[in-house]
């Protein structure tokens, strides 16, 4: 295969456009196209199992780097061992699992334009297939009302057993600052670990040296002494609050299927995009090869029914940002962590039943209750003054 002569090109070679390789290999050639000479470097995606089904875990497992049998939350005063299992890829065991795919190559270019069946690179190049998907990434758009999940991440590699058998993918028992805060812990063995300073934040932006020094005394404050840094990861994920889905799609070319973060393609809530990736990997796999505008169609129709399934997880993405005053987030989400767990699971797989919603609405609120009316509105038309 020469880089020229793929089935199928996918402009991006992050998450999304990686599964979807991953998932099509090999009955097509795909050639992965982005400006970035590793896009996966410095990353690291997670999932429950109850986010996928037995199949999709099947294919997917090549890539996962570690799995577990529980997950842990801590919040002051209050800590919970969860069931559910979890698991991690990360840049080299995607990486590694592309690697050994012959039908899969990537290439380092910019691109200019694309369409349903080419993409045009900067330097006038064009590269054609039978099929070409966007899967560039995130990018600001009118029909959406994003807040974020920001963080900077190292994997330690310490002189002793941290003692962690299990991830924490939230430990809110440090300082409040920024909105809401907490660290997420994934042990990879007994010396590494990945230690991730995360906010739910209404800026973007990073600071990056503080958020070493705190990883720093986080690690300190238990015992844990620092061999090495052997990786940094920082990321800015979209949580969406409201959201216009018909506006966005028709603003998007008809006929060029889009996937990822490019198509809003993550829970609304919680910022997890694996699941929404894996599930477009699926779509990508069935319809491709009825051409660009039969594969673009299923991709929008599954996006709209999701994103109108997703209304609830915007609903209560408003009320953390908008009900509850940023030193006052912890206490919205450690009163979700106390509610059932399979309730929890469904939140996670974006499966939340009737019961589910009126059980998490219900009770008394950890937000003031004028604050929480004036988030119902759903539309960026009926966003309150």
């Amino acid at each position: 295969m020469t880089a020229h002569s793929p089935d199928i090109v996918i402009a991006g070679g992050g998450l999304s456009a990686s599964l979807a390789a991953l998932r099509l290999a090999p009955a097509g050639r795909v050639l992965l196209v982005d400006a970035k000479p590793d896009p996966l470097a410095g990353h690291t995606w997670s999932f429950h199992d109850g986010d996928l089904d037995a199949s999709q875990r099947a294919w997917l497992a090549p890539a996962i780097r570690r799995t577990w049998d529980g997950q842990d939350v801590r919040f002051p005063g209050y800590g919970r061992q969860l069931r559910a299992g979890y698991a991690s890829l990360d840049a080299d065991s995607l990486g590694a699992a592309l690697q050994r795919l012959p039908n899969v190559t990537t290439l380092q270019a910019r691109m200019a334009a694309m369409d349903g069946r080419s993409l045009t690179l900067s330097d006038g190049g064009r590269i054609e297939a039978r099929l070409a998907i966007d899967a560039r990434g995130f990018r600001p758009h009118p029909a959406v009302e994003v807040r974020f999940q920001k963080f900077l991440g190292q994997e330690l590699r310490l002189t002793a057993p941290h003692g962690l058998t299990r991830p924490v993918i939230m430990d809110a028992t440090v300082p409040q600052q920024d909105g809401y805060r907490f660290f997420y812990l994934l042990p990879f063995d007994d010396t590494r670990l990945l230690v991730e300073d995360t906010y739910y934040s209404d800026a973007a932006h990073l600071s990056a040296d503080r958020q070493r020094a705190d990883i720093a005394d986080y690690a300190a404050a238990r015992g844990w002494q620092v061999a090495a840094v052997v990786r940094e990861e920082t990321g800015v994920l979209p949580i969406t609050l409201r959201l216009d889905a018909d506006a966005f799609w028709k603003s998007l070319p008809p006929g060029v299927p889009a996937i990822g973060l490019r198509a809003l393609r993550f829970h609304p809530l919680t910022g997890y995009s694996l699941p929404h990736a894996v599930r477009s990997a699926d779509l990508v796999a069935r319809h491709w090869q009825q051409g660009p505008w039969a594969l673009a169609k299923a991709l929008r129709r599954d996006s709209l029914a999701d994103a109108r399934a997703q209304g609830f997880y915007r609903l209560l993405s408003r009320m953390l940002f908008e009900a509850a005053a940023p030193d006052e987030r912890r206490r919205v989400m450690e009163r979700f962590y106390r509610l059932p767990e399979p309730l929890i699971e469904r939140l996670y797989a974006g499966r939340s039943t009737l019961a589910d919603k009126a059980r998490i609405l219900t009770g008394r609120p950890p937000v003031p209750v004028a604050k929480a009316l004036r988030c119902l509105p759903g539309t960026l038309k009926e966003r309150p003054a």
